[in-house]
């Protein structure tokens, strides 16, 4: 008699990996873990990058030490399967961009996903068709996504051609109003509050340092600036001004969307918009009639829950 063999076990299943969100802007890059069901089990910052910085030798070795360290930190807390990051510039060209993360994470490449750090930004405040997004952070942009998925978008186009009331355009407008003022009364500085902030943070009153900040750093680390000159905006008539023009400044791309598509409610995020109160409040004055609201900078968790999503809602990358 021949002893029947037991069948075998099946595999048993294999809890579901976790989604890895990156939100990658010029002044930092911030990272999400999120379980199966959408919970946040761990998150964290590094350096910033952009997309940009592929164009040069050292901007790529910059890119990818950031993407190195990402890797290190998330990986404490587990290995994602899947990963959604968004990243500022991005224009559609994501095969290096996928292969160093894949390497870093070992994650398969296929199970990577890259786009515009607008489209995880607009879903952190609205499905597609609901509302407007501003958002403030180095740069500025006015997004839109509409029922189609289709991604439409108003300024956003370089901190060197406009951006106006991100952070790079506020640094530029405090250093350009103290400069001027020294052209006509050197040493006038000494008595205001915002250009002695602003001096002291690019290392001294000579032109030299200026010049040296405003022309040799990365954008992202021109726009950190813009916390010296908030600072001051309580005190400095100055400061406050600016704060008003970035709201207004930033009310504009809301406007610009609503004169082509019509009234919806506008939410306003990045860490530009939270410098000073002075301007949402004068975003919300100059936009009446229109629900706004400030939304928190949670970029990173959306994209880490559209990571285990497996119908992804990829949207058009903006031009």
């Amino acid at each position: 008699m021949i002893d029947s063999q037991p069948e075998p076990e099946p595999p048993s299943p294999q809890p579901a990996g976790l989604g890895l969100g990156i939100d990658a802007g010029g002044t930092e890059t911030r990272w999400a873990l999120a379980a199966p069901g959408g919970a946040i089990v761990a998150e964290g910052r590094v350096a910033g990058l952009s997309a940009l910085q592929m164009g040069t030798p050292q901007g790529r070795d910059a890119v990818r030490a950031t993407f190195a360290q990402l890797a290190a930190d998330a990986l404490v807390h587990g290995v994602p399967g899947r990963v959604h990051a968004g990243l500022t510039g991005f224009g559609g060209d994501s095969e290096l961009l996928q292969r160093w993360l894949a390497d870093d994470l070992h994650v398969d490449p296929a199970h990577i996903q890259f786009c515009s750090d607008m489209e995880i930004a607009y879903r952190a405040s609205f499905q597609p068709g609901q509302g407007y997004l501003v958002y403030a952070g180095t740069g500025s942009i006015g997004a839109f996504v509409d029922a189609d998925g289709q991604f439409h978008r108003a300024g956003g186009r370089g901190v060197v051609l406009d951006d106006g009331g991100g952070g790079f355009w506020i640094a530029k407008e405090a250093l350009r109003h103290v400069w001027r003022n020294e052209d006509e009364r050197p040493g006038s500085w000494r008595s205001s509050p915002m250009a002695r902030a602003v001096l002291d943070y690019v290392g001294g009153d000579d032109w030299a340092y200026s010049r040296q900040f405003i022309y040799g750093q990365e954008r992202g680390a021109v726009g950190k600036l813009a916390l010296a000159v908030a600072a001051t905006a309580d005190r400095d008539p100055v400061a406050a001004s600016i704060m008003r023009a970035a709201g207004r400044e930033l009310a504009r791309l809301a406007l610009a969307l609503t004169r082509r598509f019509g009234p919806r409610p506008v939410a306003v995020s990045g860490r530009a918009a939270e410098l000073h109160p002075v301007i949402v409040d004068t975003m919300r004055a100059t936009l009446p009639g229109i629900t706004l609201t400030q939304a928190p900078g949670q970029a990173h968790h959306a994209a880490a829950r559209m990571a285990l999503a497996s119908d992804l809602l990829y949207f058009t990358t903006p031009t």
